[in-house]
Parts: C-alpha cells; sequence; structure tokens
C-alpha cells in the first residue's frame, strides 16, 4: 500500500483543541498541571495543547521535553544505539498531575519508558496520558487518558506524524512497514 494521508493538518489542528478543553474537564484546575513531550514528536504536540489550554484558561502551563531513549526496554536485541535528546523538565514534577503527551500509542512500551524516566525527576500526584493516535496492538497494560483518534492498523503497517516544527508538514500518514525499510513499526 502506498501512503495514505489519515488525518491532515486541519484534523490535527481540531484533535489537539479537543484533547485541550477534556484534559481542562478532567484537571481539578490547571494551577497543578504540567505537560511533559516524549522526544521527538510528544514535544510539539505538549505544546500546542498547552497553547489551547493557556489560551482557554488564560494562564501559562508548564512544558516538559522527556527522552526516554536508556529507560526503553528494547536497546539489546534491537541492536541499535539510542539517539539521546536533552530531557527539559520546566518544574518540579513532584505532587503535580503531569499529562505525558505521546504521537502514537501502539505496543505500550515507549509510554513504560516514559513512566520510568519521569520518575527519575520527581513524584507525580498522577500521570496521566494523552496520544494523537492509538492504534491498538497493546503488549502492556497501558491504556491513554486522552485519545486524539483510534485506528485500527495491522503489526506490518506503519502510522506516521508529520509536524510542522519536525517535517516541515502537518500530516498523519500510514503505510506497510515494508515500505518504509523497517521490519516492523518500533513505536511502542
Amino acid at each position: 500500500m502506498p501512503e495514505k494521508v489519515i488525518m491532515s493538518g486541519e484534523g490535527i489542528r481540531r484533535t489537539l483543541v479537543r484533547i485541550a478543553h477534556e484534559v481542562i474537564e478532567n484537571i481539578d484546575g490547571c494551577d497543578n498541571l504540567v505537560l511533559i513531550g516524549v522526544h521527538t514528536r510528544g514535544v510539539p504536540l505538549a505544546h500546542r495543547i498547552a497553547a489551547v489550554i493557556g489560551d482557554s484558561e488564560r494562564m501559562d502551563v508548564p512544558v516538559g521535553a522527556l527522552d526516554i531513549g536508556l529507560h526503553r526496554d528494547d536497546l539489546s536485541y534491537r541492536g541499535v544505539q539510542p539517539v539521546i535528546r536533552p530531557s527539559d523538565i520546566p518544574a518540579s514534577i513532584t505532587g503535580k498531575d503531569v499529562v505525558l503527551v505521546d504521537d502514537v500509542l501502539f505496543t505500550g512500551r515507549s509510554i513504560r519508558a516514559a513512566m520510568d524516566a519521569l520518575i527519575d525527576y520527581g513524584r507525580p500526584q498522577r500521570i496521566l496520558l494523552a496520544v494523537l493516535i492509538d492504534r491498538g496492538h497493546r503488549e502492556l497494560p497501558i491504556r491513554p487518558n486522552f485519545v486524539g483518534k483510534n485506528i485500527p492498523s495491522s503489526k506490518y503497517e506503519r502510522i506516521q506524524l508529520r509536524l510542522k516544527e519536525t517535517d516541515g508538514r502537518d500530516e498523519v500518514v500510514i503505510m506497510d512497514s515494508a515500505e518504509t525499510g523497517a521490519a516492523h513499526n518500533h513505536k511502542g
């Protein structure tokens, strides 16, 4: 299958606005809220969600970036050295409502690694999960609190988010993993 656009830039924008409002509705006041994006594409998504919340609630929501490279459980069998990016946690997360933001949820392993990495920075009151795309195929008991779109897919397909900040345009595409040169999607 050639790559197929399954969400446009406008669809991404509307979805992030909805997720932001769901976060506001589910958090008892945003004063205790911190958004943490998982590198790479979770970071700009977290900034976009924070901007919507900030406009709606007339406040600045702290946003951070989290690298999970050293916390992944697949490093030994992938045979690939992780690319380490700097984590930037804007304030103490101890006692805070932390919303982890990621692009595509697949097996759940990336989120497990993100929670392990996050705990290195403190003990949040609670950790919530917001994802733009949930594609199923979970290998761990991890479930998002806020989902942009559920997209059932084959394990042999790849779902990729492209963002203006990282890729020059906003869209979500689906393609066969063979077309990407990957044996399977490594996104957890």
